[in-house]
């Protein structure tokens, strides 16, 4: 029996095939994604959680883990969060963020951090996401608010060879 929600997909119990689906889905086309090395790591009706190396290209210039690179994880966990929570029509509309909070708390032991995304409530137009980033032995790293906007589908600023009209701004 499992104790994950109905549902819930762990992408590591997927066929290679569909892993390197959901892989290529999330860092094609977004360099930032493919120089930090997210990956997902779970997705459900409600929540998502990803991961990401504990590793020079996610540094400050201290040697330690750039508060940058911890809110863009969060960024992209709580966006797929609200993806799957709500209402949003890919190829319809566009999610944007429109508000994080980070509350930096400690750092990671281990090379690698989880970021657990979960939809508190999903309106029309609003989603409300809570995040918690964590080590391997779930020490807590980070904390965050989150909400994005469900907007009319938008044209990108820069328009690239391999972007559709009908990507999502994840």
């Amino acid at each position: 029996m499992s104790d994950l929600p109905p549902g819930t997909i762990r992408i590591a119990d997927l066929p290679q095939t569909d892993r390197d689906f959901v892989r290529s889905a999330l860092i094609d086309g977004t360099p930032l994604h493919r120089l930090l090395r997210l990956e997902i790591v779970e997705i459900g009706a409600r929540h998502a959680v990803l991961s990401m190396p504990v590793s020079q290209e996610a540094f400050n210039s201290t040697g330690n883990l750039h508060g940058g690179a911890i809110a863009t994880l969060i960024d992209v966990a709580a966006g797929t969060a609200a993806a799957r929570g709500s209402g949003f029509e890919q190829g319809k509309q566009s999610l944007v963020t429109a508000d994080l909070h980070v509350r930096y708390l400690g750092r990671p032991h281990g090379d690698l951090v989880f970021a657990r995304a979960e939809v508190l409530k999903a309106g029309r137009q609003l989603v409300i996401v809570e995040c918690r980033v964590t080590d391997p032995q779930e020490r807590i790293i980070a904390s965050a608010d989150f909400s994005m906007m469900i907007v009319p589908l938008r044209r990108p600023l820069r328009p690239m060879a391999t972007a559709k009209a009908t990507d999502p701004d994840l």
